[in-house]
């Protein structure tokens, strides 16, 4: 990490027969002004990480408190769940990007065979709704890691307190918001930090899928930091924009952290 930023202020093409050259904030000024991909990429980077925090997260907290109960098949639904997320994400892009595929595809199969035919298309090709289309992969793959560690947080919620919210007629949801919830906190925390980070640093499912395409309207910064460096050659560059991430995630988790230290403390 700390090479990272050390380098972000050198110029060098990667290659052992040359030396970094000291270029001090100019490969700051660079990613910021004059590359055309850098903004896109931070665009779909800030996209991916609300949608990260949005959709798997509740989702894996709907279906850990629909598992959680005594359900015929419980545990055959729970691994089904969770299996996606002990897939390599190179193999699970492989995986959809055959779902995706326009013409044999199972998507496009689907609609045809329920008559939407006309809705089918070139999901990963398409510029506005390639960046989404991964992200449905990443849900996939990534919502059972939420679901194991909303299930382990139920385990702690003290049953002698629902049952007594129930005595006093409390219904379903008042004791989620009264009990369950204020339970899960600790849980929720490091759902969230974890979804943070791993937002952030998404790569290998955009590599397997669409290589940041078309049009780079699925890069994102962490794909552009790696093109840059071992693409391009230009190591103090992609440097830059490593160094830039990890500021980002800084940025968002400490404070987050301190908030609920902060809360947990009260």
């Amino acid at each position: 990490m700390i090479s990272t930023v050390v380098m972000s202020f050198f110029r060098w093409n990667g290659f052992i027969s040359s030396e970094p050259e000291f270029a001090g904030i100019s490969n700051y000024a660079r990613i910021f002004t004059q590359d055309p991909v850098f903004w896109p990429a931070f665009r779909n980077t800030v996209i991916w990480l609300i949608l990260s925090l949005l959709v798997p997260t509740a989702l894996g907290l709907l279906l850990a408190l629909a598992l959680n109960r005594r359900m015929f098949g419980r545990n055959v639904f729970r691994s089904a769940i969770y299996i996606p997320g002990v897939v390599a994400s190179i193999a699970a892009a492989s995986i959809w990007v055959w779902v995706y595929n326009p013409n044999s595809g199972l998507v496009n199969q689907v609609l045809r065979h329920i008559g939407l035919g006309s809705l089918a298309q070139d999901w990963l090709g398409n510029q506005q709704l390639a960046l989404y289309a991964v992200f449905i992969a990443s849900v996939w793959q990534g919502v059972g890691f939420s679901l194991i560690l909303y299930l382990a947080g139920l385990q702690n919620v003290p049953a002698e307190l629902i049952e007594a919210a129930r005595v006093d007629g409390a219904g379903p949801i008042r004791i989620f918001r009264a009990v369950t919830w204020p339970a899960l906190r600790p849980t929720t925390i490091v759902v969230i930090v974890l979804t943070l980070i791993g937002s952030l640093k998404v790569f290998d499912l955009i590599v397997g899928m669409t290589r940041g395409g078309p049009v780079q309207s699925t890069q994102v910064l962490a794909l552009w930091s790696y093109t840059q460096s071992f693409g391009n050659h230009l190591f103090g560059v992609g440097n830059a924009i490593a160094t830039v991430l990890f500021l980002i995630s800084m940025v968002l988790v400490i404070p987050y952290l301190i908030w609920s230290l902060r809360g947990d403390e009260e």
